[in-house]
């Protein structure tokens, strides 16, 4: 086996500084080599003393330039460095002073300035995340593991059943919460496959209604449903999740008996589709409308009410992987909340994925 070669590392001052000595000494002998040549040519003497003289003057140049070129770029580099060591091991509070003469340095420190905000951002987002995911699996693990502790002692048959269903009601809540957070990590990641296609948008919300249906009637909610008839080009598979995500919530926070009104329009005009959803439930308050598509945030903070928070962000995400905008605000009468979707009428017109 041949033993591996060991590869040479050199200080990048020192390689630079015999780069420039040696441009120097090379320049040197060939000045000296061509004064050597027209002297015996033209027949004048050739003095040696001269040369030296150069000799000494180009190696001080040299050297200051080496100087000079230390103080100026390699120092920044030295520092840039030694911050890049710092995130290495996690420091994400590092900080380059960009007020620096190079331009390209200056720039190197902004974007590295940049990129550590990033970061720390991301180590924030993940560790609540963390953090978030961890308390919303704990909640309905507990409850399934109380309600089948009961289980193995004597019990009426109508608390059994209860038990049964209280356990079947939080493995589903579990299945949800993993199904959204692997959504969200896909859009995320844009590892999810996402097809063009073109079908009927109108049909699409329908069918949505149609799959709640039991948790609309169950709470006997009236639907007001006007939808024109409007042929859309797009990511059928994950706008599926915005109709179901946006009726669930207005059907779940409607009062027993209350109203829920769809309005699905397309403006010519502005060749934008626009889809509302107005329900009669208390409304959201006012400090919470700007997190209301935040991960895992709940206006309710009670949790008086089943959810995750990950339903409105999946919204965002999917209205905002098909160039559209989603925004939430109250009714004026002070009864309800109301979503809006606006999606471009012919952003997939001629693309194909």
């Amino acid at each position: 086996m041949k033993p591996d070669k060991k590869k040479a590392y050199i200080n990048l001052r020192i390689y630079f500084t015999v780069i420039v000595l040696a441009e120097v000494f090379g320049m040197l002998l060939l000045t000296a080599g061509l004064t050597k040549a027209l002297g015996r040519s033209f027949h004048f003497s050739l003095d040696y003393i001269a040369i030296l003289t150069m000799l000494f003057f180009s190696l001080l140049i040299g050297y200051s330039v080496n100087i000079f070129l230390s103080r100026f770029f390699f120092r920044p580099i030295t520092r840039l460095g030694t911050a890049m060591r710092k995130v290495a091991k996690g420091d994400f509070s590092a900080t380059l002073d960009p007020d620096i003469r190079i331009r390209e340095i200056q720039n190197l420190y902004r974007d590295f300035n940049t990129m550590t905000q990033e970061l720390g951002a991301t180590e924030i987002i993940q560790s609540d995340f963390v953090s978030n995911v961890s308390h919303e699996f704990k909640t309905p693990i507990n409850a399934i593991q109380g309600y089948a502790t009961l289980l193995q002692g004597e019990q009426s048959p109508e608390a059994e059943a209860e038990y049964v269903n209280r356990i079947l009601l939080n493995t589903s809540r579990l299945s949800d919460l993993v199904g959204n957070i692997l959504l969200l990590s896909k859009l995320d990641n844009s590892s999810l496959e996402r097809t063009v296609t073109t079908y009927r948008l109108d049909e699409q919300i329908r069918l949505s209604l149609v799959l709640l249906e039991d948790k609309w009637t169950e709470k006997d909610i009236d639907l007001d449903v006007d939808l024109d008839e409007i042929e859309y080009r797009g990511y059928e598979n994950l706008m599926a999740h915005v109709w179901s995500n946006l009726i669930g919530n207005a059907v779940k926070f409607s009062p027993r008996g209350g109203r829920v009104s769809l309005r699905l329009n397309l403006n010519e005009a502005l060749g934008q589709i626009i889809f509302t959803i107005e329900d009669e439930g208390p409304g959201i308050d006012e400090a919470a409308l700007s997190h209301i598509f935040e991960r895992f945030f709940q206006a309710d903070s009670s949790h008086k009410t089943e959810g995750n928070g990950l339903g409105l962000s999946l919204v965002r995400k999917i209205v905002g992987l098909s160039g559209g905008l989603v925004t939430a605000s109250n009714r004026t009468d002070g009864t309800g909340s109301i979503f809006r979707v606006v999606l471009p009428r012919d952003r997939y017109e001629e693309e194909t994925l």
